[in-house]
C-alpha cells in the first residue's frame, strides 16, 4: 500500500511538473541588447503549441530528437517567426495571435524564438543572423520530415526580418513550402535586392504579402503572388503622426500589417482589395472590378486569402497588387462605395467632392476617403471612391459638396449642372443602386437630396 501511495505521489509530481513546465519565450532586455554589442550572441527555440496545449508551448523534439507526439503529421502546421527586436522583449502581439489562430483552426503552431539575435542595437547583425535561423529551422525541418511531416502543409508567416527568414527557408526547399505570408517585410538592407537576398514569390507555392510601412521600416517592392498595400502601404489611420508620441510613433505603421492579418481570424468583417495599377488609380475609382476572379470576388486579406491561390498562381506574369482602405482601429472595418457622376460642365481646375450619407434613423457620416481629381470632363462618367466606418443599409439622403482645392477666394456663384449620380456599394454589390437625376450642384454649398432605385433602363 505504501509504494502505492508512493508511485501515485511520483505520477502527480510528474505531470504537475509537466503542466508547469511551459516553454516560454526568451523574455530579454535593453541590457541584452548592450551585452550583444561585446558579446555577440544567437540562439533558436522551437515552441510547439496545439488545441489540447494552447496554453503551454512544448518543445517540437524530445530527446534523441524524437517528435513530440502531440504534433499531428496530418494537420496544417503554421510557422510564426517575429522579427527585430532592440529592447529584448517578447512580441506584444503574439499572445493574441495564438488564441485567435487556435480558436480558428486545429493546427500545429510553432513560434521560432530567436530572440537572442534579434535583440541587437546594430540592426545589420539581426539582419546577418536571418540566415543563421533560416539554416538551425532547415536542418530541424528535415529532421520532422522524416517522421512524415510535409512541406505542403507547411505556412510560414514571417513579421519584419521573419519574412525574409520564412523566404530563405523556402529557398532551402526550393519553393516547395505550402505558403509564405509576410507582415511588412523588412526594408532596411533588403530593398532593391535580389530575389535569392529576400523574401520572393518563388519560395514557396503561394507568397502573401502586406505592406503597412513601405516608406520607413517595410519594403515598397513586391514580393509575392500577391501583395497588399491598406492606405496606400505608408502611413496607417490611428498611428501617431508626431515623434513626441514615443516608440509607438516609430513602430505602429509596421505592426499594422500584423493587426490586420489577425483580424482577419475574427470575421467581423471582410477586407477586401482591389487589384490596381498603383494607389493613385485606385483612389479615383478605377479599379473597382472583379471579373478576372469570378465566380468569387475580389481577394480579401488575411488568413483566409489562399482561397485565391489557384488564380493568382496562374497568372503571367506573376504578381498582383491590390489596395484597400482600413479604419483607424480594430476590427479596421470600412464600407466602400462609388459614386459615379456625370457633369455637363467642363471642370478645369483640380477640385474634391466631399460625399456625406444618412440613413434613415439619422446617422450621418462624411467619406473618410478624400477624392481630390484635375478635372471632371464634360459628359464623361466620373467614378469617386468613398468609405465609410459605419455601415450604410438603408440611405436616405445623400449629400455633396464641391470645392476647388487650394482656390484663393471661394467661387460663391459657381454652380455645375448634374446629369447624373449614381451611388453603388463596393463592399455589398447586391444591394441595390441609388441614382439622382437632373440637379444643379453649388460650389462650396452642401446640396441634400433624396436618392432614388436606378431605373433598369436608365442606367
Amino acid at each position: 500500500m505504501l509504494r502505492l501511495y508512493i508511485l501515485l505521489g511520483l505520477m502527480w509530481w510528474t505531470s504537475s511538473d509537466k503542466r508547469t513546465g511551459c516553454l516560454k519565450f526568451s523574455d530579454l532586455s535593453l541590457g541584452d541588447a548592450f551585452i550583444d554589442l561585446f558579446k555577440p550572441r544567437i540562439r533558436t527555440t522551437m515552441i510547439m503549441y496545439t488545441k489540447p496545449f494552447a496554453n503551454c508551448g512544448e518543445p517540437v523534439f524530445g530527446q534523441n530528437y524524437i517528435l513530440n507526439t502531440n504534433f499531428n503529421i496530418t494537420k496544417k502546421t503554421v510557422w510564426i517567426i517575429h522579427g527585430y527586436r532592440p529592447t529584448g522583449s517578447p512580441p506584444s502581439w503574439l499572445h493574441t495571435f495564438l488564441e485567435r489562430l487556435l480558436k480558428k483552426e486545429d493546427v500545429n503552431i510553432i513560434v521560432v524564438d530567436w530572440n537572442w539575435g534579434a535583440t541587437t542595437l546594430i540592426y545589420q547583425r539581426a539582419v546577418l543572423n536571418t540566415r543563421k535561423v533560416a539554416m538551425f529551422l532547415k536542418e530541424h525541418i528535415d529532421k520532422m520530415l522524416r517522421f512524415g511531416a510535409s512541406l505542403n502543409s507547411f505556412h510560414f508567416i514571417g513579421v519584419s526580418l521573419g519574412a525574409h527568414i520564412s523566404g530563405f527557408v523556402g529557398q532551402m526547399f526550393k519553393g516547395k513550402l505550402g505558403r509564405i505570408t509576410g507582415l511588412d517585410p523588412a526594408g532596411p538592407y533588403f530593398s532593391g535586392k535580389p530575389p535569392y537576398k529576400r523574401l520572393d514569390y518563388t519560395d514557396a507555392q503561394f507568397v502573401d504579402v502586406i505592406h503597412s510601412d513601405s516608406n520607413a521600416l517595410g519594403i515598397k517592392q513586391p514580393l509575392g503572388h500577391i501583395d497588399f498595400y491598406p492606405n496606400g502601404g505608408k502611413t496607417q489611420p490611428g498611428c501617431p503622426k508626431s515623434i513626441f508620441s514615443g516608440a509607438s510613433f516609430i513602430k505602429c505603421d509596421h505592426q499594422r500589417a500584423v493587426q490586420l492579418f489577425m483580424t482577419s481570424l475574427e470575421a467581423k468583417c471582410d477586407l477586401t482589395a482591389y487589384p490596381c495599377y498603383s494607389h493613385k488609380d485606385y483612389r479615383n475609382g478605377k479599379c473597382t472590378l472583379c471579373g478576372e476572379f469570378n465566380p468569387k470576388p475580389c481577394p480579401k486579406l488575411g488568413y483566409y486569402v489562399d482561397q485565391w491561390k489557384d488564380i493568382l498562381i496562374e497568372r503571367q506574369p506573376p504578381g498582383m497588387n491590390v489596395y484597400f482602405d482600413t479604419a483607424d482601429k480594430e476590427p479596421f472595418c470600412m464600407y466602400h462605395y462609388i459614386l459615379d457622376i456625370v457633369i455637363l460642365e467642363n471642370v478645369t481646375k483640380e477640385g474634391y467632392m466631399k460625399i456625406k450619407l444618412i440613413d434613415i434613423y439619422g446617422k450621418v457620416e462624411e467619406s473618410k476617403i478624400k477624392s481630390y481629381r484635375a478635372a471632371y470632363p464634360i459628359n464623361e462618367e466620373v467614378s469617386i471612391l468613398a468609405g465609410f466606418y459605419y455601415d450604410f443599409k438603408d440611405i436616405s439622403k445623400i449629400v455633396l459638396t464641391y470645392s476647388q482645392k487650394n482656390a484663393k477666394f471661394k467661387c460663391l456663384k459657381c454652380k455645375y449642372k448634374i446629369h447624373h449620380i449614381k451611388l453603388r456599394s463596393l463592399t455589398y454589390p447586391e444591394r441595390p443602386q441609388l441614382c439622382r437625376y437632373d440637379f444643379v450642384l453649388k460650389e462650396n454649398v452642401e446640396t441634400t437630396f433624396k436618392p432614388h432605385s436606378c431605373t433598369p433602363t436608365g442606367m
